[in-house]
């Protein structure tokens, strides 16, 4: 049987009344606290809100990335989608990466090939 080792979880929506960017954080920290290496792609105009630092409202989704990432998941955002709502790089949680659309597809085709995790949330 194949081994999973990686773990792609790719986020379209930020909707703050939504279960799906706390789900995407939960299963980041659940996966990476099992031994996986874990990636978060932000895509789409809502799901790089996410990446957006200070946001405002009851959850603390910035301490929750921090925890991911000090746990070493990677955070990828969409330069298509960021442009769309006019996010800009300096506006983002430091260490979250800004990338090409093509880079995104690279990425989902390579954990493919590899027979890897892939959750949409």
């Amino acid at each position: 049987m194949h081994k999973v080792t990686n773990v792609l979880i790719l986020l379209k929506s930020m909707i703050y009344e939504s279960t799906g960017p706390l789900e995407t954080l939960r299963f980041a920290k659940h996966y990476s606290e099992q031994g996986l290496n874990v990636n978060i792609v932000l895509f789409g105009p809502m799901g790089v809100m996410l990446a957006k630092k200070d946001k405002a409202g009851a959850l603390e989704y910035d301490q929750k990335i921090d925890e991911c990432m000090n746990l070493g998941v990677n955070f990828m955002c969409c330069k298509l989608g960021s442009s769309l709502v006019g996010l800009k790089y300096e506006e983002m949680i430091p260490g979250i990466e800004m990338v090409e659309p093509e880079a995104i597809a690279d990425t989902i085709l390579e954990f493919s090939q590899k027979q890897q995790l892939i959750i949409t949330l």
